[in-house]
């Protein structure tokens, strides 16, 4: 049976979901308190969704954060312009990354895959934005497991060009530039959390490797962004330039 704590929890954050407004934490009561209870609130989320799960988010673990995934579903993941987001005022928040496309599964096994062996199950690297959008207005005062729970705060993937020749780039550090018909919004000398962008990719694919829900072919998962959490307008053509890796061009429309 269930665990009614995590039940009540899912439910809480898949009407969230469907009013498509953030709101309370979770009530006290379900609220989960260490990270399998957020797990376990995550997957259960997604059996009532029931969309198909087109990606992840990740990020390499830590002591105090020990699993740093979850899941993108694939009606959120975006490839044309203008994209529809959900937005509270005239901006949405976004994270400016690069995500790998998987060419092949990496099914459960006895032994675990070594890094050559993920990467070689890549099929290509995209220039993606990341769409923020957590269930909680007030996400700052969230737990850590409450995060979890709530699939770390995405709303969705836009999917960007193809990145050329990832591996002969240097992707640890990029200059992100930001420019709208006004002039240039933004730009930031950014740097990769996690060192190189694939690190958590080889660190994802084991971990759902022990389990059911490996990676598949056609998955895309995105690792983390070069410059935090960036508020931008909606409504407005923007350019994010990579760097000389290229740019990514997108209008985010309220939907």
């Amino acid at each position: 049976m269930a665990n009614p704590n995590h039940e009540s929890a899912a439910q809480f954050l898949l009407a969230a979901r469907k009013r498509g407004a953030p709101g309370q934490r979770i009530p006290a009561d379900f609220r989960p308190t260490d990270n399998e209870d957020g797990l376990a609130i995550q997957a259960r989320i997604t059996s009532l969704l029931g969309q198909p799960v087109g990606g992840y988010k990740c990020s390499l673990p830590s002591a105090s954060r020990p699993v740093l995934l979850a899941p993108i579903f694939a009606p959120a993941i975006m490839h044309v312009s203008p994209c529809p987001v959900l937005a509270i005022g005239a901006t949405v928040r976004i994270e400016p990354e690069i995500a790998f496309v998987m060419a092949r599964d990496l099914l459960p096994r006895d032994s675990p895959y070594a890094q050559s062996e993920i990467r070689n199950a890549i099929g290509e690297a995209r220039l993606v934005l990341e769409i923020l959008g957590s269930r909680y207005s007030d996400a700052d005062s969230a737990t850590f497991p409450e995060m979890l729970a709530d699939g770390l705060a995405n709303q969705g993937l836009f999917v960007g060009p193809v990145l050329r020749d990832p591996w002969d780039k240097e992707l640890e550090s990029l200059r992100i530039v930001i420019d709208s018909p006004s002039g240039v919004l933004a730009s930031h000398e950014g740097k990769h959390a996690d060192g190189h962008p694939v690190l958590p990719l080889y660190w994802l694919g084991n971990y759902l490797a022990k389990g059911d829900t490996p990676l598949r072919a056609g998955m895309i998962v995105t690792t983390g962004s070069y410059c935090g959490a960036l508020d931008v307008p909606i409504d407005t053509p923007l350019t994010f330039a990579y760097g000389d890796l290229g740019s990514l061009s997108a209008t985010l429309n309220r939907a």
